[in-house]
């Protein structure tokens, strides 16, 4: 069984690069020096809290002022988990070959996009400014409606710095087509590719992972056997474009440790068994919400 462990092991790290590169929002995840673990899903975040300018007097110098500064503990309430079986291998070696080719394209198809999507409706649940209009590909002017948000955040004191612009593929493509590019030199080859726009980092988001609501299947009850998530219609809105600054969020994401069962020890098969399983959040600060602008349809999911 100290084999299985020490084959388990060795593949947490690639589950936790898979996410980073297939997710839209990795980019927010908490920096670790800014959380500490208190188990296995609890983790402390530090938050801190001070007083203003007072006035100073000539006769008894500075007002004085406190900062408190504490470590909060906060539960991670996803806790999703799957168990799949891969056909008796010859020897261990191969057995980690099919997990890692299995766990790897589980993770990209069908645990990051899960991920995304419920990160996205937590944060339009809490965002700071939320408005609605339909984009018309062709039609709309979203680069006018990105101004707009932008002249929102800065009114409410948003960092210019470090603000990220997630957008559907059907508001990225009016933006593409208000940029205007130049060639020089009789260079003939344009790229229309708007990978940062104001000095915002441009993510472009599928559709079915960036929606106001979605609904997370169990698993096990009739008609969610398949488990993942689906996007609810009429309750739900597409997003036309989110702009979020980091700081806004807390964004936690912990891969668990597989368990690895050879077919000598799995009493349901001949198969090698794993078992995932990971506990993640997204979280926020409630004096930071300002930094979530979100502009979604104003027509519902069909």
């Amino acid at each position: 069984m100290a084999n299985n462990i020490t084959l388990a092991e060795k593949y947490v790290p690639l589950l936790d690069e898979v996410y980073k590169m297939a997710s839209k929002t990795s980019v927010l995840d908490t920096p670790e020096d800014q959380v500490k673990f208190n188990g296995t899903k609890t983790v402390k975040v530090f938050k801190m809290d001070m007083d203003g300018l007072g006035t100073y007097s000539r006769a008894t110098g500075f007002v004085d002022g406190d900062v408190n500064g504490t470590w909060e503990d906060l539960e991670l309430t996803k806790d999703r988990g799957r168990s799949f079986s891969v056909d008796n291998m010859d020897n261990e070696e191969t057995a980690g070959m099919a997990f890692g080719r299995l766990a790897g394209e589980f993770i990209r198809t069908k645990v990051v996009p899960e991920i995304d999507a419920y990160r996205f409706a937590a944060y339009c649940a809490v965002a700071g400014t939320v408005e609605n209009s339909d984009v018309v590909k062709g039609v709309t002017n979203v680069a006018a409606l990105i101004d707009d948000a932008q002249a929102a955040l800065g009114d409410k004191e948003v960092p210019n710095e470090g603000k990220f612009l997630f957008i559907s593929e059907n508001a990225y493509a009016n933006i593409k087509n208000d940029v205007e590019r130049v060639t020089l030199n009789g260079d003939g080859v344009v790229n229309k590719n708007v990978l940062v726009y104001d000095d915002m980092i441009v993510i472009r988001v599928p559709k079915n992972r960036f929606n106001t609501a979605i609904t997370l299947l169990d698993g096990t009850t009739s008609g969610q056997e398949a488990g993942g998530y689906l996007v609810p219609a009429v309750t739900s809105y597409p997003i036309n474009f989110m702009i979020i600054h980091p700081g806004a969020l807390i964004q936690i994401a912990k891969h668990v440790k597989p368990r690895i069962f050879s077919p000598e020890v799995n009493q349901d098969k001949d198969a090698w068994k794993f078992d995932y399983r990971i506990y993640h959040d997204a979280l926020t600060y409630e004096n930071k919400v300002d930094g979530i602008y979100v502009h979604r349809a104003a027509t519902a999911n069909q």
